[in-house]
């Protein structure tokens, strides 16, 4: 697993891991994914993501968010992050994503936003790792 939840107060917080900033982005996005459904999602639709952030954690709150959108405006949920291009110099992301409608799987309600509460972005040696709080 390349990720894992942590205690938290009211809410829920979890840690992603990865060798580089594509994995670190695609372990939270794997989490956040975990957070509305356990089950495994088909591949049958695809969506492209390109988002623009001013440093590391703006990118990613803006890509969970995108998720957390696509999932509460069109019912789509995540499947599988497919291809991932970050440019960690200009905060600039490309995604292809492929998932499902929401229909068709088990929801867990509760999941109201993607917080900056304790967010971060971080290499630490030759590992990333994401933190992130997550409104229920």
């Amino acid at each position: 697993m390349k990720y894992k939840f942590l205690e938290h107060t009211a809410d829920l917080k979890f840690q992603a891991y990865g060798k580089n900033l594509d994995e670190v982005f695609k372990s939270s996005a794997y989490a956040l994914k975990k957070v509305i459904c356990e089950d495994r999602v088909k591949e049958k639709i695809k969506k492209n993501i390109k988002i623009n952030g001013t440093d590391l954690e703006n990118l990613l709150y803006k890509f969970l968010e995108e998720i957390l959108i696509l999932f509460d405006s069109e019912n789509f949920i995540l499947g599988k992050i497919a291809e991932i291009k970050i440019d960690e110099n200009k905060f600039k992301l490309k995604t292809k994503i492929l998932g499902d409608n929401a229909k068709n799987y088990k929801i867990n309600s509760g999941l109201k936003a993607i917080t900056y509460n304790e967010m971060f972005v971080k290499k630490i040696k030759d590992k990333w790792i994401s933190q992130v709080v997550l409104d229920i």
